[in-house]
């Protein structure tokens, strides 16, 4: 018997700023709903650690959350296996961490396909993407350059708006969680 895929649900745009509310009791409850087991959120923002049978199960999950809550919720899918690595081979590993450094992690829904040059930086050099890999965008806020960068127009100009973005501390986070709940 083949065992089921190990996977993190990143969920776009969900309990931010009072929009969009979704409790983590009733998100989980859908998930199981659909054959989701092993269910396991990190923070209230999206982040979902499960199994499943399927081989993709983006579409489903996008659809059975759009059904139940009413309003569509973006939903990218990564394998956990994916995560843990990315945190091994660390991208931000040359980067000097100040109080106004701030690391990102953006995952496409769909390959990239964007002539950008990497590595790219904004004209007042706040903003940087350092490396591009697969679906996956790894930048850097430099906030003492700028009092009100907005990296997210950048990241949407070049890649489009089906990408969510993460703080590298959240992915860590979920990187920790994978290894002990998934027994990776």
């Amino acid at each position: 018997m083949e065992s089921k895929g190990k996977y993190i649900a990143f969920l776009r745009g969900i309990n931010v700023g009072g929009h969009h509310i979704v409790p983590m009791a009733d998100l989980k409850a859908e998930l199981k709903k659909i054959g989701l087991t092993n269910i396991v959120t990190l923070l209230n923002s999206g982040n979902v650690l499960f199994e499943s049978d399927e081989k993709n199960p983006e579409n489903n999950i996008a659809s059975r959350l759009e059904k139940a809550f009413g309003f569509p919720i973006p939903t990218i899918i990564r394998k956990s296996a994916l995560i843990i690595e990315m945190i091994k081979d660390n991208p931000f590993k040359n980067i000097a961490i100040t109080k106004d450094i701030r690391l990102y992690v953006s995952f496409l829904k769909n390959e990239d396909y964007s002539d950008l040059t990497v590595p790219w930086k904004s004209e007042d050099n706040s903003y940087r993407i350092i490396e591009k890999s697969g679906k996956t965008i790894f930048s850097v806020l430099d906030l003492s350059l700028a009092k009100t960068p907005d990296a997210m127009k950048a990241l949407e100009k070049y890649f489009g708006k089906e990408i969510t973005t993460r703080n590298w501390n959240t992915i860590l986070q979920i990187g920790n969680k994978a290894i002990i709940q998934q027994g990776i």
